[in-house]
């Protein structure tokens, strides 16, 4: 039993290691002229859910900056259309250690996004857009993440995919950002194209040289090899 449960363990800590942000190295999606202005991060009415890790307003402040720089900022985007960003965070689940198996309770994350065009200082969105995020794929619905990432990385990982739902959101919007939706399905699928051309590259680096080949080919047997090595002495 014991060893049966290390197990389920030892998987469980292996899938959480696997999740990454490896789409943030991708071309960015395509959001017309863009660039971030403000990078707006409300917390101090933060509610906590009674079983939790505490996590200050800051601490919130500072890891949502991040995440939402991280994808919108200007490493990304460089655009002359500047557009605002604001979030408030209203409240927080962050699993603790020590909590039994069959009770390991959940990481969770509820926030609020509203986005303004700053050149017209107007919100575009009407009402405030509501979030519930879970981490996603690291093991919780198992043991909970509390056993396996610390109060740092479970924020790191909410706050990563809260800006990743936020991205999805403004994507359904494309008029916001001076695109038609046939515009933004073409921007997408050249997007595709040039992410499939940087995967298909390195197994094209891989590949032998053809001029090589033929040229080591046509060398006697023996040459290439290092002056004197194999050579009978004279």
């Amino acid at each position: 039993m014991y060893l049966r449960g290390f197990a389920s363990f030892a998987l469980v800590c292996s899938l959480a290691a696997c999740g990454g942000k490896a789409d943030l190295n991708e071309p960015p999606m395509p959001f017309g002229d863009f660039v971030l202005g403000h990078n707006i991060i409300v917390a101090d009415n933060v509610q906590k859910v009674p079983i939790s890790r505490d996590a200050t307003p800051e601490e919130w402040q500072k890891v949502m900056q991040k995440a939402v720089d991280d994808r919108f900022g200007q490493k990304r985007y460089q655009g002359s259309r500047i557009y605002n960003i604001g979030i408030s965070v209203d409240g927080y689940a962050l699993a603790p250690p020590g909590i039994p198996v069959v009770a390991a309770p959940k990481s969770v994350l509820a926030i609020t996004a509203n986005i303004w065009d700053d050149a017209k200082a107007k919100k575009l969105n009407d009402e405030g857009k509501k979030f519930t995020i879970f981490e996603g794929l690291s093991g919780e619905s198992v043991i909970g993440t509390g056993l396996t990432r610390t109060k740092a990385q479970q924020m790191e990982a909410l706050s990563y995919n809260a800006v990743q739902k936020i991205e999805a959101w403004l994507l359904e919007h494309p008029d916001w950002f001076g695109l038609t939706k046939d515009e933004q399905k073409e921007l997408l699928a050249a997007r595709d194209a040039e992410i499939e051309a940087a995967e298909a590259k390195p197994a094209e680096d891989d590949a032998p040289d053809p001029a090589a080949a033929a040229t080591a080919a046509a060398l006697p047997a023996g040459k290439g090899k290092a002056a004197g090595k194999g050579a009978p002495k004279g």
